[in-house]
């Protein structure tokens, strides 16, 4: 890769240089940075703190009070807001003449937020909801897309200590309900319309839907949509809301809170059970998406380094990645946004269109999920017919691995276009992490070699192994992914879960409390907790175990990934055997190792039933209506049984290693199934999908 321009020397290498010059700490490679940020945690964590000059009007007592997973205890006496941080960047990048928010749409509604004027709005809402009684602690439920006025909504509520909790518009109204239920809103921030891919859709009868459903909702703000055919009874306007410009709005500041105040509920599914609420914390947030900054090479917009920065992260505000495109503003970073589809109308698909609005905007940095490159690539996409790229300097990838080829399609094409030498060999920042932590584990470093289809490193702080069998870590081989030291972003608490039984269950419980739990290796007491288990397969170094790459071969259990968004499967079960024709029903998602997710759907009908076209059609508008158009199955398939352990549950993670090729007697015990007979086809199934496989 080509050497960076002094005129944007990369963020860890600054970091390095500090460390060097205030702590006299050295280090000859990447791994030995990692190493020290993972085993001495409170020399690494200070450093994050000290380095941003963050700051609390009451000193902390320890970093790490208690290093236990999970209830880990982190800078405890300090205070903090996350507001408080983004606001620290107003004067100075409003001096350069820089936005705060540059956004557009699928209509070219191009609008910038400058600073300043994002501060007012702020207060203007944060006084609105006060005035409506909206206490530190309370739940404020969003509906809302990807516009300036969901950040906005955000940072108010943030700022007076509510608590943060969005949910997409193009979720279902089922979707939606099962996650705000969980959490009791008393104020609802909502859209009446949106518009995506070409279509303007009225939101209005599911506003009043939830509006019913959910009765701890006292007051609701309504951001109105031109397609919107019903209106809100005892709603206010959202331009009312943000009205407000008087001497108490300008003097308006963001609360100081505990270090571990929550900050924001964000859901993630398991195969069981409703969606998790996990709640995260102001000071857990701020201080690792400070830290992501580094890795990620983002830099502050006003300062000469990365003078005149724009960062864009392509996402839906379901999906975590919103959070972490808006964290842009704690780093004083210009956010450039998009509202719609990437891949343009359904009737007439464009996958040009992110790049155009990347061109026309002066992107600098560009990131979405690996699904819309591999889109672009399919599409044949010709950056050089998109307009001027020639800003990009970084690419950023998630949500599912990105394949060799695509990686080296993208590489190609900026190849051809390259107006700079960062363009000659673009840097991808290929992100594997998860919503359950609202960080990354694995990511990269503009200083590290590049492999197409491979991630660079382990993300510093993130003590991240490998483990066998036998919980022992490997290097070169496939193992679990576990974590083996509390990360300050790890969920406080999952909301509504008594005795932390659901919480414990979704990450603790694999590995023995105290196994591996030492840092640097080794064991603790049992004291110290468990091991932090992802549900990912993970590789660290390459196939003889050397180097710092690290490659995700997809999920160790049978949690769905699309795009991105993971869902339970419990919730697509609730919606395709809600239809009176389905019996029973099984999905597996077959996304591994950068192969484009294939999800089929078995389903087992009622006596004279039959899987027609019509009833087809009828499964799938029930997974969009209830949960999103995301979670429709590639393929249906009608099957004699589901199969099930001696408990009842359904087979899934069996199901699909067999589907991806692991022979049966590996994959399942049948002596533990009540219905051992049901494999037969499951076998035959996949020995056709081998036969077929080019």
């Amino acid at each position: 890769m080509s050497s960076p321009t002094p005129s944007n020397v990369p963020q860890i290498r600054l970091y390095q240089d500090w460390l060097r010059e205030q702590r006299g700490l050295r280090f000859d490679s990447y791994r030995a940075l990692w190493q020290w940020s993972v085993t001495d945690l409170d020399a690494f964590w200070q450093s994050i703190w000290d380095y941003f000059e963050l700051h609390s009007p009451t000193p902390h007592t320890a970093v790490l009070g208690k290093n236990v997973m999970p209830g880990a205890q982190w800078f405890p006496g300090a205070r903090v807001n996350y507001a408080q941080q983004v606001f620290r960047h107003v004067d100075a990048a409003h001096a350069a003449g820089l936005p705060a928010i540059v956004s557009d749409d699928e209509k070219g509604h191009a609008r910038e937020l400058s600073w300043p004027e994002l501060k007012r709005q702020v207060a203007s809402l944060a006084l609105h909801l006060q005035e409506h009684g909206v206490q530190p602690g309370d739940r404020v439920a969003a509906y809302l897309p990807n516009v300036p006025e969901t950040i906005v909504a955000f940072l108010a509520v943030a700022s007076i200590g509510a608590v943060w909790s969005v949910c997409a518009p193009d979720m279902g109204t089922n979707a939606v309900l099962d996650r705000f239920s969980q959490i009791e809103p008393t104020v609802l921030i909502a859209a009446d319309g949106v518009t995506w891919a070409g279509r303007d859709i009225d939101r209005s009868a599911v506003l009043h839907e939830l509006r019913a459903k959910l009765p701890s909702v006292r007051h609701v703000v309504v951001l109105h949509h031109p397609v919107a055919s019903e209106s809100i009874a005892d709603s206010a306007d959202w331009a009312g809301a943000i009205a407000r410009n008087d001497a108490e709005t300008a003097a308006f500041e963001p609360l100081w809170l505990p270090f571990d105040h929550p900050l924001w509920i964000v859901y993630s599914s398991g195969t069981t059970g409703l969606p998790k609420p996990i709640v995260h914390s102001h000071g857990g947030i701020v201080l690792v998406y400070m830290a992501g900054a580094l890795q990620m090479d983002i830099g502050c917009s006003y300062r000469p380094n990365n003078f005149g920065e724009r960062f864009h992260w392509y996402s839906s505000t379901g999906w975590i990645m919103w959070n972490s495109q808006t964290s842009g503003l704690l780093s004083g970073v210009t956010c450039v946004i998009f509202n719609g589809s990437p891949g343009g109308p359904r009737d007439a698909p464009d996958w040009s269109t992110l790049w155009r609005f990347a061109a026309r905007h002066g992107v600098t940095y560009l990131g979405s999920g690996a699904a819309f490159y591999a889109s672009c690539a399919k599409a044949g996409v010709e950056l050089a017919q998109c307009g001027d790229l020639s800003r990009i300097r970084a690419l950023g990838t998630t949500g599912s691995p990105l394949s060799p080829e695509v990686q080296q399609w993208g590489t190609e094409q900026f190849r051809r276009i390259a107006s700079t030498p960062a363009q000659q060999d673009i840097w991808w920042m290929n992100i594997s992490g998860g919503t359950d932590f609202a960080g990354g584990f694995i990511g990269g470093s503009p200083e590290l070699p590049q492999q197409p289809g491979v991630m660079q490193c382990r993300m510093l702080g993130a003590a991240v192994e490998a483990w066998n069998e036998a919980g022992e870590p490997v290097l070169g081989q496939v193992g679990e992914l576990v974590c083996t030291q509390p990360i300050p972003s790890m969920p406080l608490r999952l909301w509504n879960d008594p005795g932390n039984a659901r919480y414990l269950a979704s990450y603790f419980e694999m590995y023995p409390p105290g196994h591996g739990r030492k840092p640097g290796g080794g064991d603790l007491d049992a004291s110290a907790g468990s091991v932090w288990r992802h549900g990912d397969w993970l590789r660290v170094g390459d196939e003889n175990g050397q180097g710092e790459w690290c490659t995700i071969f997809g999920r160790s259990d049978a949690t769905i990934n699309r795009q991105g968004l993971r869902m339970g499967t419990s919730e697509i079960y609730s919606a395709v055997e809600g239809i009176a024709e389905v019996l029973d029903s099984m999905v597996v998602d077959l996304e591994y190792l950068g192969r484009d997710s294939y999800m089929p759907l078995f389903v087992v009908l009622r006596p004279g039933a039959a899987l027609d076209d019509a009833l087809k059609k009828r499964i799938n508008d029930a997974i969009r209506t209830s949960l999103s158009p995301r979670f429709m199955p590639n393929d249906i398939f009608q099957v004699p049984e589901i199969p099930r352990t001696l408990s009842g549950k359904k087979q899934e993670l069996p199901i699909k290693k067999l589907l991806l090729g692991q022979p049966i007697e590996k994959v399942v015990n049948q002596e533990a199934m009540a219905n051992p007979g049901s494999l037969d086809w499951y076998v035959a199934f996949a020995a056709s999908r081998q036969r077929a496989a080019p």
